[in-house]
């Protein structure tokens, strides 16, 4: 052997070879996608619908899609997207919770990978991409939407893999990734409008670079053309529904728009103490990343997040001032996307060592534990429609299997229960205006704050007979022995609650003027 050779035996000098193998480096983002799958999918069927989810199987879905795309023309303010796939659903799948909520369940887990590549992408450290993943897969108002039947979890993921092939256009520009940018960012204006304010900044920043700028410019003029090619649909929508937005003081939206990141949708429940619970490590972490001094990859992603969170949250507020108010907190969830990087670049920084990923993990666990809450505490849920219709006698129930105890009756409720009661209590519709019905029994149900008058008869020869509250959701039954003609404009004067009322009849009830 000479001189040079490397010998292939181990000497008695030669360390034994471990035997044990590290795991692969991708055993994080698994765990963190399994665990948003957990958060999601166990529980999936476990609040009922609320008004928007309903409304949209009761009055948007149809058999056809073509009926179904002028119910939104007429009914939503939410581009198309979304309801193509809910109407695609639907048709394999059914109208069920679990049926329609999967599509929204399944995006809110595929947008886990989505922030870790994008926490890769901003700094190059797999800190930030852990924390970015794990933040998001816990975070309680990233769950709640993903749990719900609407186009929110959707839009978040769509942003979210906007923002991620902006960012790699923008380390390394070429045709392909200027195009992939052009899709994601074209697919996200059709999922919710807001994506607008969150396309804007990475635009503006592809573009300030003149070396950059002409590879850019074809993306840049696909966006515009979707935009506008959306506009007449904007301007046909007209806004449906948001007139509750304007009458919604913008001092506590504002409020909103921070309690629903800590603690969900309805976190509020929690109260003021929980939040800064939350609020703390995430504060405490933050000061602590930018005390120690970010380095420079970290300041330049921490500064990209920034100004993409800045444009979704920014551009919507200074539009109210111009009349143009539709900021609604859960408009912004996916804003929520580069907050959340943000967070994930500051926090666990690298001369912040072991204190800011124990801040990380701090926060992920109090994200968690609200998550968790959410699907033990009633008060923290949606409210319980499924569990009223029972009660009034819906599929199922020992009302609906008993001929004896069926009678003529029509129900009043809140605006945002008739939806949920038609879903529920299939055959409901609403009483005419001006019209009346012959019933023996009327049903009044809402919730806090109830009217003083509440246990009185609606009308001459009725009798309270029960009073139900279904986790928060409340219900009074009134009786007559004989029935009596009842006008709609009587029902909608004596209502418990102090809500804007709707009444609900049996489609064979028979209305006379």
């Amino acid at each position: 052997m000479s001189a040079t050779s490397i010998p292939t035996d181990p000497t008695p000098n030669t360390p034994a070879r471990t035997l044990t193998r590290a795991p692969p480096a991708w055993w994080p983002l698994a765990a963190l996608t399994l665990l948003a799958a957990a958060l999601r999918l166990s529980t999936l069927d476990l609040q009922s619908f609320w008004y928007d989810e309903a409304f949209t199987s009761v009055h948007v879905l149809h058999p056809s899609l073509w009926a179904t795309l002028r119910s939104v023309l007429h009914t939503e303010n939410t581009p198309p997207l979304w309801y193509v796939i809910a109407w695609a659903d639907s048709r394999v799948l059914g109208s069920g919770e679990v049926a329609l909520r999967l599509p929204s369940a399944l995006a809110g887990v595929a947008t886990v990978p989505v922030a870790w590549a994008i926490g890769r992408e901003l700094t190059g450290r797999r800190a930030t991409a852990i924390a970015a993943a794990a933040l998001v897969a816990v975070n309680p108002l990233l769950v709640w939407y993903s749990q719900e039947a609407r186009a929110y979890a959707l839009f978040a993921l769509l942003a979210a893999v906007a923002m991620l092939c902006f960012l790699r256009a923008l380390r390394r520009p070429s045709p392909g990734r200027m195009a992939a940018f052009a899709l994601s960012g074209s697919l996200a204006l059709l999922s919710h409008y807001f994506a607008v304010f969150l396309l804007i900044p990475m635009v503006i920043w592809l573009s300030w670079d003149r070396a950059r700028r002409r590879m850019a410019l074809p993306a840049v003029g696909v966006l515009m053309l979707v935009g506008v090619a959306l506009l007449p649909l904007i301007s046909a929508q007209g806004g449906h529904g948001t007139q509750w937005i304007g009458e919604w003081a913008l001092s506590s939206r504002l409020q909103a728009i921070l309690q629903y990141y800590l603690t969900d949708y309805y976190g509020a429940s929690l109260g003021h103490g929980i939040e800064l619970l939350v609020a703390l490590p995430i504060l405490a972490g933050i000061g602590f990343g930018l005390w120690r001094v970010l380095t420079p990859p970290e300041e330049h992603g921490a500064l990209i997040a920034l100004a993409i969170a800045a444009g979704g949250i920014l551009i919507p507020i200074a539009l109210v001032a111009v009349g143009a108010d539709y900021l609604a907190p859960r408009n912004l969830l996916a804003t929520m996307i580069p907050v959340t990087a943000l967070i994930a670049i500051v926090v666990p920084s690298r001369r912040a060592g072991l204190t800011g990923i124990a801040f990380a993990v701090t926060i992920a666990v109090a994200f968690a534990a609200i998550s968790i809450d959410v699907n033990l505490s009633p008060r923290l849920q949606r409210g319980d429609w499924r569990g009223l219709a029972q009660v009034l006698g819906g599929p199922g129930s020992e009302r609906a299997l008993s001929p004896a105890m069926s009678s003529k009756r029509v129900i009043t409720t809140v605006e945002l229960g008739a939806a949920p009661l038609e879903y529920y209590i299939p055959g409901l519709r609403n009483l005419a205006r001006g019209m009346s019905v012959s019933v023996n029994e009327i049903d009044e149900t809402g919730y806090s704050p109830l009217r003083a008058s509440a246990e009185s008869p609606p009308a001459p020869g009725f009798h309270l007979l029960s009073r139900r509250n279904v986790n928060g959701l409340i219900v009074y039954r009134f009786l007559s022995a004989i029935p009596r003609t009842v006008s709609e404009t009587t029902l909608r004067r004596h209502v418990i609650t102090l809500a804007h009322p709707e009444v609900l009849v049996a489609s064979s009830t028979r209305e006379s003027s």
